[in-house]
């Protein structure tokens, strides 16, 4: 297995994700690290672990999405995966537990995750993410419902589909995934929490998720969706509503707001959280 990471001014985690790449029991894996040019002093904390990783380089690149296909072009397992430089895997034993599953799988299943968890800043756990592909299959030409960080591509994915479209800025892996999945299947792994994933962003912000769908409605259409799909139009008018919200009643009350709906439709509250 190849665990590509990404990292840019990412002092403060890092370290954490590295060493739970490093403490998994699973024996055949590799490290790949591919930095922008930090300038917090994650460069130097990259060169403390060097020995750990088959490859690491430190330069600058135009995204995470550039900074990935460099990662892919050392990358030599079957199986490949993207860690996030704020995430890690749940424990240990993960990527042994996932190597089974794989090895059972036939050639035609390229896509293999299991679930997340959010967690917030402090470290607290909020929700899990990520449902059998039975219950996603629909949703996911909608928009982004997988859990990424943690998922296993297998390597034919990328040698038949190329690489990450480097003009996406936060979608680049929905658009990605789009090619492989609105024709095939992925495989679920039950009860397995893969890996910690740490809040920000379009979590903690509505803003950030009208670039979302508005990446994600490009992605749908250059694979031939001509109208937007009906999930992906309620989760704009959604998204629309939060902003709205957030600007009348200011950002404190609007996270209060939202998450006593969340808690009417029995649903675990993370705007206050973050």
């Amino acid at each position: 297995m190849s665990i590509i990471i990404a990292t840019y001014n990412s002092k403060s985690t890092v370290q954490r994700c590295i060493d739970s790449v490093v403490q998994q029991t699973y024996p055949y894996k590799e490290l790949i690290i591919v930095d922008g040019g930090s300038e917090d002093g994650t460069v130097d904390l990259l060169e403390v672990n060097q020995h750990k990783f088959t490859y690491w380089v430190s330069e600058p690149d135009r995204g995470i999405y550039h900074a990935w296909n460099k990662a892919l072009s050392w990358a030599r397992g079957e199986w490949i995966c993207f860690l996030g430089a704020d995430d890690f895997y749940w424990d240990e034993t993960v990527l042994a537990r996932i190597g089974e599953q794989l090895m059972l799988l036939p050639p035609t299943i390229r896509i293999a995750y299991g679930q997340n968890m959010l967690i917030n800043g402090k470290g607290e756990s909020l929700y899990l993410m990520g449902e059998p592909w039975e219950r996603l299959k629909r949703r996911f030409l909608a928009g982004m419902c997988l859990p990424h960080p943690g998922m296993m591509h297998r390597r034919g994915l990328f040698e038949e589909h190329g690489m990450f479209n480097e003009s996406f800025r936060i979608a680049g892996d929905y658009e990605m995934l789009l090619r492989e999945l609105k024709h095939a299947d992925a495989l679920f792994i039950p009860n397995l929490i893969v890996a910690g994933v740490q809040q920000g962003g379009v979590s903690s912000n509505p803003k950030s998720a009208l670039l979302v769908l508005s990446e994600s409605r490009r992605a749908q259409q250059l694979h031939g969706q001509k109208l937007p799909p009906l999930l992906w139009v309620w989760s704009a008018i959604k998204v629309s509503l939060r902003i709205l919200l957030w600007r009348l009643c200011g950002e404190r009350l609007a996270r209060s707001a939202l998450d006593l709906g969340r808690q009417v439709l029995d649903q675990p509250r993370h705007w206050t959280k973050t």
